[in-house]
């Protein structure tokens, strides 16, 4: 169901001509049939004069290219090559696209398949191959691929006007893309042109292959300064411009050192996002790597479909395919270290039972990532694994180092102050409080941050000695808990859910809890692990954390007298992820990561919004307001 700026994606229909896609609502091809490289190449890269941009830059410059028609991604791939060949190393180039109705994965294959790598050539098959291995499903709003080290990609799926007018990114060159104006009336609109203006930086240029009267008035009407140039072989002219007369200068990218607090799964995905953004990371956790909430043995890679687009639901939705992306990217899990081959989610009453087949009925989620059934649905792409391997695999960076020292407290300030165990202090460009419910116990300037809106939710799971039988299972399930294939001959089996219980103690009763639930919702399942003579080896107890909006905090620390707007230099959130740490985690710390390096997060700004630490300060300010 759309929910303002947001709806359900309606893939890309098309046919083919020869080599070249044509697009059946347009019917209007999506690149030249003479050679859409080389009019790509002349369009949209000569005329943004991006080969002398990009070889101008220096380390720590942050180029960003806007585009509004991804289409079959030949332009961004381009960019891409050629800042790759001609920018060092140090500079990072941010590709933000939209796209209304994205190609099917096997038609962007072959649309990539006319374009083979020039002989000897293999930085261009390896940006297509990263684009095929991460496309994402079509399901609205910003997914963040990685097509090299310094080069991202985030494909906004949508409306152009909307996409754009929400986007946080600031833009240095735009590709105007797309299908002609004359067949295509509805995008080249002028509230698109002033969303353009609105997110470009000062100089920024821009290149369509339409010189079309509606088009140039437009951009002019929204400050861009524009003249028609000859255009790519048959066609007589293309428009270039740009929106001011300032100098055009690259943003930079904000570096240093970090301090992060908690080596979970929060912890662990911020300082690897960090340090891949070259930042020099510290991680401090007394008991060492995933020691609390995140130390189960295994736990579920999964997410709760909705067919309404809140803020809220694209958040389970989004972060569920960033997460998907992060394990193919970073190759885990490995063997014996679980499987991303689908959960299955079976129904626990007909009020979820609605809810899951709404949502795949809605087109909200595709089916490649949702298939409801009568009795239960999947989850493609989802799966197992072991948290505390992915937090060991995601710090095994030379820019991290992990030090078993406790936080007590901080202050805030450039750079920040952190204080330890011992009463000896730390200083960092910036600070990472990712403790969880621990959170509340530190002293921020003296003041505890006991306020913070979060539930502490104790949970005990079960682990179960595999029989013959249960030894076969491959897939996860979920129901009223979850029960997960064997690792290391071990089910996990969980897990209760107790809001008032600080209890940190394993019990008998809460085993049985774990059963019964299990018996309850897959007696097949229950009989084959061993019915009544089911052995519990071990059990485990941690203590969730989640806000009372049930969304993280994932942003700067607010300042507590202020309304929200104003927040502690140097001092940052990523915590309250709930039962969704392995799921949630990946996204927020890709958000947390781009804000402290002062570059554009993979989110619109209502999912921002959603997720800033300051939303509840600003709630209170606005119930006031009303009251007054």
């Amino acid at each position: 169901m759309s929910i303002g700026d947001f709806a359900p994606i309606r893939p890309a229909r098309l046919h083919w001509q020869d080599r070249t896609p044509v697009a059946t609502d347009y019917d209007d091809p999506y690149f030249s049939r003479q050679d859409g490289r080389a009019e790509s190449h002349y369009v949209f890269l000569d005329g943004n004069r991006l080969p002398e941009r990009f070889a101008a830059l220096t380390d720590g410059d942050l180029f960003v290219i806007g585009e509004t028609g991804f289409g079959t991604g030949l332009n961004m791939l381009l960019a891409a090559d050629l800042f790759l060949a001609r920018a060092p190393a140090g500079a990072r180039l941010d590709l933000f696209s939209v796209e209304k109705h994205p190609l099917g994965a096997d038609d962007l294959a072959r649309a990539l398949a006319a374009w083979p790598a020039p002989d000897g050539e293999s930085r261009w098959a390896t940006l297509c191959d990263a684009l095929r291995d991460q496309y994402p499903p079509a399901s609205p709003g910003c997914h963040r691929l990685w097509l090299a080290d310094n080069v991202s990609l985030t494909l906004m799926l949508g409306e152009a006007e909307p996409l754009w007018r929400l986007c946080p990114a600031r833009v240095d060159a735009w590709f105007l893309d797309g299908f002609a104006p004359a067949r295509n009336a509805d995008m080249w609109q002028p509230a698109l042109f002033r969303a353009l203006a609105a997110h470009s930086r000062p100089g920024a240029t821009l290149a369509t292959f339409t010189a079309a009267g509606a088009v140039r008035r437009g951009l002019r009407e929204a400050g861009f300064q524009v003249r028609r140039i000859d255009g790519f072989g048959h066609k007589r002219h293309m428009v270039v411009g740009e929106l001011d007369d300032s100098a055009w200068r690259p943003a930079t990218l904000r570096r240093g050192t970090a301090l992060v607090a908690g080596a979970g799964l929060a912890g662990a995905t911020s300082a690897r996002a960090l340090a891949e953004r070259g930042w020099q990371v510290t991680v401090l956790d007394p008991a060492g790597i995933a020691r609390g909430a995140s130390g189960n043995r295994a736990g579920v890679v999964y997410s709760t479909p909705s067919p309404h687009l809140t803020a809220q639901n694209r958040f389970y939705q989004l972060s569920y395919g960033h997460a998907l992306r992060w394990l193919r990217r970073y190759r885990f899990p490995g063997h014996g270290q679980g499987a991303l081959n689908g959960v299955v989610q079976h129904y626990v009453d007909d009020k979820q039972s609605a809810k899951i087949r709404a949502a795949a009925d809605s087109g909200a989620w595709p089916d490649t990532l949702l298939v409801a059934g009568e009795h239960s649905a999947e989850l493609r792409g989802g799966g197992y694994l072991n948290p505390p391997a992915w937090c060991a695999a995601l710090l095994d960076h030379p820019a991290i180092t992990v030090e078993r020292r406790t936080l007590r407290g901080l202050r805030p300030g450039t750079p920040a102050v952190a204080v330890l165990d011992d009463g000896s202090e730390r200083t960092a460009d910036a600070i990472v409080i990712a403790t969880a419910g621990a959170a509340r116990d530190l002293e921020v300037s003296g003041r505890e941050l006991g306020d913070l809106p979060l539930k502490r939710i104790r949970g005990q799971v079960s682990y179960c000695r595999a029989t013959a039988a249960s030894a076969a299972w491959e897939r996860a399930r979920c129901h009223g808990g979850y029960l997960t294939p064997a690792l290391d001959g071990l089910h996990c089996v969980g897990a209760t859910f107790d809001l008032h219980d600080g209890d940190p103690a394993p019990r008998d009763h809460d085993d049985r809890a774990n059963l019964a639930q299990l018996r309850q919702y897959l007696p097949d399942r229950w009989a084959e692990l061993g019915g009544d003579a089911i052995q519990v080896v071990e059990r485990r107890v941690g203590f969730r954390c989640q806000s009372t909006d049930f969304l993280p905090l994932t942003g700067p620390l607010p300042d507590p007298d202020g309304d929200g707007s104003t927040a502690l230099p140097g001092l940052w959130l990523n915590i309250a992820h709930g039962s969704r740490g392995l799921t949630g985690t990946p996204l927020c710390a890709e958000i947390l990561a781009d804000r402290i390096s002062d570059a554009p997060p993979p989110a619109d700004g209502p999912l921002l919004e959603a997720l800033d630490p300051g939303r509840f300060l600003r709630r209170k300010k606005k119930k006031l307001k009303v009251k007054s």
